[in-house]
């Protein structure tokens, strides 16, 4: 093997760090020269300002100094032309148009909103610290925020301020604690604004936010739903006719009556109620170790059971997460509580019902696999 062969090999093992596809197979590697120790390298940007062109130094000069005669790296970014970054979406979306890749028949990835009957029960908290569990288990896993109205997932993931790197109309996730983040507030001209919008326009910007983004391959996607069984949970069912449902609620019984509306939503177009997760239960008193049932206890068992009248099957209770500080305090810091107190009680229900997700009820018989030959 000569040496640029060595090279276009070593070069073949770095990967986009957003893209994860290997530098070549993008077209991303423009010109490659050796002479007297010396690899000149030009290496092309999808877009100018790349935020990753540092990892990307970085990987490549790594690679090319495991060649035994490459003595010096000289490396250059350049900035790919409008048909070279169309070349780029296509080989992400396998040639085809824009689509909504979780729609298709062919898909794996396991698609579960979390849904409430009213807001302040949790459920956002909930959705990050179950996909970050899940992704600590090995699965690859995405967030999608769309509680368009009352965005708060960035915040939760440490995310705050940043935002996706685009390609023309194709975006990439934002990436923390390994899973991937998409919501409405990273497009937000001004953070600050308000998300003024209606139906039709809801319905839109909920496929848009599907179909823009490049996921690759996920395991499981969970959707962070606005409270209620407003527009954005019929367009869910819609869009994505497989999507299954987790209800959360309060151990209130007022609370569990509310939420219980958002489960018979979900029956009504179709989708599986997989669960019902209560938040805030019981937690023991730190004197004297009894239980507190600050806001009453009972409300996950009823939901579950009116719910299983509903659909006529089994819909499980699946967890119950006690009211904890940590999990709060994890929330307005950025790191989720499985991630910073993961020997508390929350972190190890929440676990719990991770692991369960990560079990699927249905049988994969008759799907395509997505492997080329």
């Amino acid at each position: 093997m000569t040496t640029l062969e060595k090279i276009h090999e070593a070069l073949g093992k770095v990967q986009d760090p957003e893209l994860h596809r290997p530098l070549p197979d993008l077209g991303m590697v423009e010109s490659v020269l050796f002479a007297d120790g010396l690899a000149t390298i030009k290496i092309l940007l999808t877009i100018s300002g790349c935020p990753m062109q540092d990892r990307l130094k970085a990987d490549v000069t790594s690679a090319l100094t495991s060649v035994d005669e490459v003595k010096q790296v000289a490396l250059s970014f350049g900035v790919m032309s409008e048909e070279q970054r169309n070349n780029v979406k296509s080989i992400l979306r396998n040639g085809r148009e824009k689509f909504i890749p979780f729609a298709q028949p062919d898909s794996l990835t396991r698609v579960i909103g979390i849904a409430s009957g009213k807001g302040g029960v949790g459920k956002s908290s909930l959705t990050v610290n179950l996909a970050v569990a899940a992704a600590q288990k090995g699965l690859r896993v995405g967030i999608l925020d769309a509680d368009v109205y009352g965005h708060s997932i960035p915040r939760l993931m440490g995310l705050m301020g940043q935002r996706p790197t685009a390609i023309d109309q194709m975006f990439i996730p934002l990436e923390s604690f390994g899973v991937k983040t998409v919501s409405m507030e990273m497009f937000k001209p001004e953070r600050s604004d308000a998300v003024a919008y209606r139906g039709p326009l809801l319905h839109r910007v909920l496929e848009q936010l599907l179909s823009d983004a490049y996921w690759g391959d996920l395991d499981m996607l969970l959707i962070d739903l606005p409270p209620g069984t407003g527009d954005l949970a019929i367009s869910l069912g819609q869009l994505i006719p497989t999507s299954e449902i987790i209800v959360v609620t309060t151990p209130q019984v007022a609370a569990a009556e509310v939420a219980e509306r958002a489960g018979r939503i979900a029956h009504q177009i179709k989708q599986h109620v997989i669960g019902v997760i209560e938040n805030m239960s019981d937690f023991p008193c730190p004197k004297c170790g009894e239980p507190i049932s600050l806001f009453g206890t009972g409300g996950g068992e009823a939901t579950a059971q009116r719910l299983t009248q509903l659909v006529g099957g089994e819909v499980p209770l699946l967890g119950k997460v006690p009211f904890n500080s940590d999990l709060r305090t994890g929330g307005d810091a950025g790191t989720p509580v499985v991630i910073a107190h993961p020997d508390s009680p929350a972190a190890i229900a929440i676990n719990a019902i991770s692991a369960q997700l990560m079990v699927r009820s249905k049988s994969l018989v008759g799907v395509r696999l997505g492997l080329a030959t």
